[in-house]
């Protein structure tokens, strides 16, 4: 199904880039001190820099359609991304890990996602060159996805449904131990909360990946475009997270953006035999209606302040 003859030298650059920018992210970030938000906007920033820089690779390489549909994908994702940051506050809450030991988790986790993007699209991929009428039932289900995000009331501060099972059948402390995952209690050896967080966030990027990338696909059907997209888009989530933690608990409409973000992609796989979207329509698209979300939620604000997350009661 790829529009692209990408050739291995092509996928070889993007793993350098991604164990160098890894590598140079672990030494910058090492030691027990809490990132500044300054350090975070600065980082946050370069990870930009970074896509945009391998966006121009794409436009030399392959042409500005290409680099058109990767500009897509990556906004859609680090628009989709946004309801996942507010889901690591809500984690972080409930847990009560500090600032201090949330970086570590996130990257964790970060790490993990990259692996799990990448068999999930050449899955998706694979099963759409095979089936081409998937594309209708991925479409479906984006659409449906959408009208769920509508439904909902907003942000909310209750902690998700499965860290509430994991709390109940794994064997854990509430007590943190350092840096550890693992602590022994009572002669056996249990989980921590930095571990608990760590599964709740790689199981919730897998159900988050089921939209997310069905959600790529409508922007391209090439695997390349679509994994460094995502894989750009993940990788600054860590800094992402410290810069907008405080502002995501007052942005009340993300989710009708979120919703019309995913509708659109839906709509875009169910029409895509009789009607093609522009890549550059798609990134206009998806900038205006995270814009328009997020100037409506700061205007409301105005009005009545959102109100803020407080950690659960333990």
């Amino acid at each position: 199904m790829s529009s692209l003859d990408v050739p291995i030298w092509a996928w070889a650059l993007l793993g350098v880039l991604l164990v160098v920018s890894i590598t140079v992210d672990l030494i910058a970030h090492r030691g027990d001190h809490e990132d500044s938000r300054r350090s975070a906007v600065l980082w946050t920033l370069a990870w930009i820099g970074i896509a945009a820089g391998f966006g121009v690779f794409i436009a030399i390489q392959f042409g500005g359609t290409a680099a058109e549909q990767f500009a897509a994908a990556y906004l859609l994702e680090k628009s989709l991304s946004l309801d996942n940051l507010f889901l690591f506050i809500v984690i972080f809450a409930t847990l009560g890990i500090p600032r201090t030991e949330q970086r570590r988790v996130l990257t964790f986790g970060i790490l993990g996602a990259l692996l799990t993007r990448l068999l999930f699209i050449m899955l998706g991929a694979a099963a759409l060159h095979r089936w081409h009428e998937l594309t209708y039932v991925l479409g479906a289900l984006l659409v449906f996805t959408s009208f769920k995000l509508l439904r909902h009331e907003g942000p909310s501060a209750e902690p998700p449904r499965l860290l509430l099972w994991l709390e109940r059948h794994v064997p854990w402390t509430r007590q943190l131990h350092g840096h550890a995952f693992f602590a022994k209690a009572n002669g056996r050896t249990v989980a921590t909360p930095l571990l608990i967080a760590l599964i709740t966030i790689e199981l919730a990027d897998v159900v988050f990946a089921i939209d997310s990338v069905p959600a790529a696909f409508a922007v391209s059907d090439d695997t390349f475009i679509v994994y460094s997209s995502n894989v750009l888009a993940v990788l600054g989530l860590r800094a992402l997270y410290i810069v907008l933690a405080n502002a995501l608990q007052g942005l009340r409409y993300l989710h009708f953006g979120l919703a019309a973000i995913v509708g659109f992609a839906g709509i875009k796989l169910l029409v895509a035999n009789w009607m093609k979207f522009p890549p550059l329509v798609s990134v206009l698209v998806i900038a205006g209606m995270m814009g328009i979300a997020v100037l409506a939620s700061l205007r409301a604000n105005r009005v009545r302040p959102a109100e803020a997350i407080a950690p659960r009661e333990t």
